[in-house]
């Protein structure tokens, strides 16, 4: 028998670190909006956080990398509820959300793991790591809005955003056919901005601006203001 505390409408944190001789932490993302269990909005900073309790989840995620002698890019997830956090995971890997530690760091997460690999070690180190502002990552998948339900089909028209602190990471095109055999993640919004209001702000001009024709997304979701004052 496998029994787990349960843990009502907790927050979904996530700490980055990358190694190779050392651990490097990269901050803390939160991800708790989500729907069937996959992520829709991942943040950095967690607003969640008080820099007590921060610094103490990022001293235990490092120690955890420590300990079993990771050599790698990846996560250690953990479940927010009140002060108290309780570990998940390891994921070994890169992840989705990881445009927006790199808008607040400066870093290449995938460079560095790159580097790891090849057996050339981390270029960075933790004094040369600043964290600057906040940075929200929308994810946009070819499903209904309401139900979720996945599609296919055609986009007939493809028009991204642009402008400052906003980054679009798609392979969309105009005339694009987007097959039923895989995930429905078709894009991946990331707005930059000094502080979290900043980057809302942005968020949401830039998702206003996205045109993706001929298929349903989830852009009129992400664009509800109950999604944001919620998180």
């Amino acid at each position: 028998m496998y029994i787990e505390q349960y843990l009502e409408n907790p927050k979904h944190c996530l700490q980055i670190v990358a190694d190779n001789s050392d651990v490097i932490q990269l901050g803390e993302r939160e991800c708790s909006i989500q729907r069937r269990h996959q992520k829709l909005i991942e943040e950095t900073p967690s607003p969640a956080l008080k820099d007590e309790l921060r610094e103490d989840i990022l001293c235990k995620a490092v120690s955890i990398m420590k300990e079993i002698g990771y050599d790698n890019a990846g996560t250690v997830e953990f479940l927010l509820k009140g002060s108290k956090y309780f570990f998940m995971e390891i994921n070994a890997r890169i992840q989705v959300e990881l445009p927006v530690t790199e808008l607040v760091t400066g870093v290449d997460i995938v460079e560095q793991q790159l580097r790891v690999a090849l057996g050339q070690g981390l270029s960075i180190r933790p004094d040369t790591i600043s964290s600057k502002g906040q940075a929200i990552e929308c994810r946009i998948s070819a499903e209904h809005p309401l139900s979720f339900a996945p599609v296919s089909g055609k986009v007939n028209k493809f028009v991204a955003p642009s402008g400052e602190g906003i980054r679009l990471d798609s392979a969309l095109y105009s005339g694009y056919s987007i097959p039923q055999f895989y995930d429905s993640l078709i894009a991946k919004l990331i707005c930059h901005g000094s502080d979290r209001k900043k980057a809302i702000e942005r968020m949401n001009s830039a998702l206003s601006t996205l045109r993706i024709s001929g298929i349903p997304t989830s852009i009129p979701l992400a664009l509800f203001d109950w999604l944001w004052s919620a998180h």
